[in-house]
């Protein structure tokens, strides 16, 4: 087996990605894809509003980990919210959250994290709703907030750049794969980050983008170019890595900041140098293709990683593009 087989075959077997497969049993039983009225398979639902979208969007935490780590859990919930705010070019207005627990002790902790994030993010909490008699933890929160012009998932264009920007300022919380650059990071950095995205979007320099999440670095782009309906050739050594850590498990990991975006090769050298200015690694790893297939590359070996009109990954794609998949 190449080593870019071998590389595609450990990242498929991944369960970030499987979570993301299941996605399309919802899709499915709901009716919803990439062709409805507002299109589904954003990071947000962007909802027109006058001349902007109000953006809403919803993040649910897996049991494992708020029993592991229940203030880290807390505090992202609001972190990954707002992060799929800006990936959409918006900018937060508030957050909400759901929280089951049977322990005190362990919502506190849950709490204590929430709260933190929403300090340092400057984010008010409003509201939201909560168990402490349930028979075990479980944590969610959703946010609220608006974009003047958007980044959506449905725009990535044949001869597209695609762009990976990453803080690598960070360390991993093991033993999970979980990348924090944040919670060791000044607030005002932080929010200063954020602003980069809603910045991108309204000078017109981004075609597409998501955040990148469990799903890690390739599962995220698949998703974009699903919804898209296009595919790309992915150069996975090029992708912006902290030193030491393996590929395999960095490109499956869930980084705190970390955005993958289709851009248009003209504006790529101005969309890298705004991260940079930042003190963020970014980098032109790939690029986007008619054809609806992932390919990996490692230097001169290359793989299929998925080919979406046989197989579907959340079905959100564009109809054309579902009716050819098969069900996963």
């Amino acid at each position: 087996m190449s080593a870019a087989s071998a590389l595609v075959a450990e990242l498929r077997a991944g369960l970030g990605l499987a979570h993301k497969r299941d996605i399309a049993l919802v899709t499915g039983a709901l009716g919803l894809g990439a062709d409805g009225a507002i299109p589904v398979g954003d990071d947000c639902a962007a909802i027109p509003d006058g001349d902007s979208w109000l953006l809403l969007a919803g993040e649910g935490f897996m049991a494992g980990f708020v029993e592991r780590d229940p203030w880290f859990a807390g505090y992202c919930g609001m972190m990954v919210n707002l992060s799929d705010v800006a990936a959409m070019g918006g900018r937060p207005t508030a957050v909400i959250d759901i929280l089951w627990s049977n322990a005190a002790e362990q919502a506190q902790k849950i709490l204590a994290g929430l709260k933190a994030g929403s300090e340092v993010y400057g984010v008010p909490l409003v509201g939201g709703h909560c168990n402490l008699r349930s028979p075990s933890a479980q944590f969610g929160a959703a946010v609220l907030g608006r974009a003047r012009r958007l980044i959506t998932s449905f725009d990535a264009s044949p001869g597209d750049d695609l762009i990976f920007a990453v803080d690598l300022r960070g360390r991993y919380r093991e033993p999970d794969s979980y990348w924090d650059a944040s919670t060791v990071a000044p607030a005002e950095q932080l929010r200063s980050d954020l602003e980069i995205l809603p910045l991108l979007a309204e000078a017109g320099l981004v075609r597409a983008g998501k955040d990148v999440s469990m799903a890690g670095f390739v599962g995220t782009a698949l998703m974009l170019l699903e919804a898209s309906g296009v595919g790309a050739v992915l150069q996975a050594h090029a992708i912006p890595r902290p030193d030491g850590a393996p590929l395999p498990r960095w490109l499956q990991s869930f980084p705190s900041f970390g955005f993958v975006l289709s851009v248009a090769p003209q504006d790529s050298g101005a969309v890298v140098r705004r991260f940079h200015d930042r003190g963020i690694a970014a980098d032109v790893c790939g690029r986007v293709t008619r054809e609806p297939q992932l390919r990996l590359r490692l230097q001169r070996d290359e793989a299929v990683f998925w080919d979406l009109a046989a197989e579907r990954l959340t079905g959100c794609g564009p109809a054309h593009l579902s009716r050819s998949a098969a069900h996963p």
